[in-house]
């Protein structure tokens, strides 16, 4: 049955953003990090069949290392001070801002499709930030809302930068996993936080290094090999299965702005699939 990678896979990840609001409850955005690049770094070091010695490829972990760091605090820190079901529809943004992205890094040019797309997509974006007063301007913490967008922004750039490398997947996971966290392990040693944490910060973090961070992205990869189409389309169940886990687990009355903004995110998207699928028809 080829597609029951792609359904767990989605389950999965479904259930991430619940993981990581339980987590910083016994966490800093930081101590759950390192916690959770361990337990990946651990993962992707059991199945490296190559040698553990250096090669020159290897030095662009060095960089996307750090994206990941900047990419998973910035992520936690807007779970840390927005509800969960915001959190994850503002971050859902990032294929939005790989668009914008493409325009000045690879110099791609879009339609009136493709703007009409991100249009619908921000405006998305605003209801679910403002819990739909457009009016009032009524951001719930305008904060967090920058830190949940700017996530979207950092996830697209390494997710640019790391389409482009060669390396084998579990080889590059090692290294990245490797270099981020040897760079948080330095933050936390210099601010402090490199505390032991209660066991439920534990399990928490190693639930996300596994499936956010490490197992999930395996088994997506199986199910990209084993039908693309199907698996891409799964995809945008993602984040409305996360607004059930998150109601379920957490206990967060969903916000009818949230549903609304959330469609809204993933129709813009859509409405730009379509135009690049439109384009590569002969």
């Amino acid at each position: 049955m080829p597609k029951k990678h792609a359904l767990l896979a989605v389950l999965l990840w479904s259930t991430v953003a619940s993981a990581f609001k339980l987590s910083l409850r016994y966490l800093t955005p930081l101590q759950l990090l390192f916690y959770a690049f361990l337990t990946s770094l651990t993962l992707f070091g059991m199945l490296q069949s190559r040698e553990f010695s250096p090669r020159k490829e290897n030095l662009r972990s060095a960089y996307l290392g750090l994206l990941l760091v900047l990419y998973y605090t910035t992520l936690f820190s807007a779970y840390n001070v927005l509800p969960a079901q915001e959190a994850q529809a503002l971050n859902y943004t990032w294929p939005l801002m790989l668009v914008l992205l493409s325009i000045p890094l690879l110099g791609k040019r879009i339609g009136l499709r493709t703007i009409a797309g991100l249009s619908l997509g921000f405006f998305g974006a605003f209801i679910v930030a403002t819990r739909g007063n457009l009016r009032g301007l009524d951001f719930s913490n305008p904060w967090g809302v920058v830190l949940a967008l700017g996530s979207a922004v950092i996830w697209a750039t390494y997710w640019l930068l790391n389409v482009r490398d060669e390396r084998p997947l579990v080889e590059k996971n090692f290294w990245n996993f490797l270099f981020g966290s040897a760079y948080v392990f330095l933050a936390l040693a210099f601010s402090g936080g490199l505390v032991f944490p209660p066991a439920e910060g534990i399990a928490g973090a190693v639930y996300v290094g596994l499936f956010e961070m490490g197992v999930t992205f395996l088994i997506w990869y199986r199910a990209i090999e084993d039908e693309m189409e199907f698996a891409s389309n799964l995809a945008y169940l993602v984040p409305f299965l996360s607004l059930f886990f998150i109601s379920l687990t957490i206990g967060e009355r969903i916000e009818p702005s949230t549903v609304l903004g959330l469609c809204l995110i993933v129709g813009g998207i859509l409405m730009g699939k379509a135009k690049e699928r439109s384009e590569a028809e002969p």
